[in-house]
Parts: C-alpha cells; structure tokens; sequence
C-alpha cells in the first residue's frame, strides 16, 4: 500500500496492485513530480487529469486529493480495474469527477475524448515494452491534450527522451531518482523554472 502525500486525503492509503510490469509510483519520486508541477503553476482546482496506464492509480489519487476538478484512469489490468473501482467512493467530493476507462491504451487514445483534452497528463507504461512514444504520439494526434498542458511520465532510467520525437511538445524537464526518470513535456515553449 502506498499513502497520499498531500491535500485533502493527505495519508490515506490506497491499495496497490501487484504483478509484472505493476510499480506504484514511490512517495519521494510522487512528492518530487507534484512538486515540478505546483512550480509551474498548476492549479488543481481547474484541472482535468488524465492518468493513462494507471495501475493502481496512485498519480490521479494525488491528483484528486489535491483538488483535481476531474480525473480520468485509462487501464486495462481486469485486477487493476476492480482496484479503481473499489477506491472510487472513497475519494467522491462535491465538484470533482472521477472516471475510469478500461481498454487498452493505444487502442483507446487512438480516437478522440469524450470531452475537450486534458490539461495535466500522467502516463507511467509497464517498464520495458517501449509503450510510451506511441501512446504519447496517439494522444497528441487525436486530442487528448489541451493547449497549454503538462505531459509527465514516469519511466525506467535508461529510456532515452531522444527516442520521443513530437514537434507539439517540448521536453522541460528529465531527471531521474534510482531506476525511475521523470520527464515533463509542454505544449508551449517552457518558463525559465526547472
């Protein structure tokens, strides 16, 4: 189990799943993203969230416990599913909206959203299947991302951020704790923070 960090469930515990290509994404490496994210101006209370490859779905339960407006879980995993949905009304608030999309990912991102494009994108592929340049291309293409947006991911170390090619975003951030790489693209030229 992992704990939130911060806002209005701060500590509570959200049940993780287990399995091949399944890590949560760790309190100091969640604590150092968010912290990224509140520098370039993010404010939750406006945003709509899209967590794709969501696993047990600890980045979009941050989210929402920071006062997220909506966010949306894109998985799979039938186990990972059932998690999600079991957590879901333990984190309904007035105002706020949670969704939960099971399908495959590139098969779900390769046609449009319901809605308008999200404004802070999290995308964390099971490790070693090269998944994430091609959900990324797939959702830029059929606009799952606002203007202005944050695309984060949450990578193994060695994935190169060379190997993502998509003229719309600018890499502003890639660094990396242990095994894990945190990278930010944004949709406009990046601020001066870092």
């Amino acid at each position: 189990m992992v704990r939130i960090i911060a806002g209005h469930w701060k500590g509570r515990r959200i049940k993780t799943t287990e399995g091949e290509g399944y890590r949560p994404a760790m309190g100091k490496v969640r604590e150092a993203l968010f912290s990224m994210l509140a520098s370039r101006g993010v404010h939750w209370g406006s945003a709509r969230v899209l967590d794709v490859f969501a696993g047990s779905g600890s980045l979009g339960w941050e989210a929402l416990s920071r006062g997220a407006l909506e966010v949306c879980f894109l998985e799979s995993d039938p186990k990972a599913l059932r998690l999600l949905r079991d957590q879901a009304p333990a984190f309904e608030r007035p105002g706020q909206r949670v969704r939960i999309l099971a399908g495959d990912a590139l098969r779900t991102l390769t046609g449009p959203p319901r809605q308008r494009g999200y404004e802070v994108l999290f995308f964390d592929p099971p490790y070693g299947r090269d998944l994430l340049a091609p959900a990324l291309t797939l959702a830029s293409k059929h606009g799952w991302i606002a203007p202005d947006a944050l695309i984060c991911a949450e990578v193994e170390e060695a994935w190169p951020p060379a190997a993502l090619t998509l003229p719309e975003l600018e890499l502003e951030t890639d660094r990396t704790y242990g095994q894990t790489r945190i990278c930010i693209w944004t949709t406009q030229p990046p601020s001066s923070a870092s």
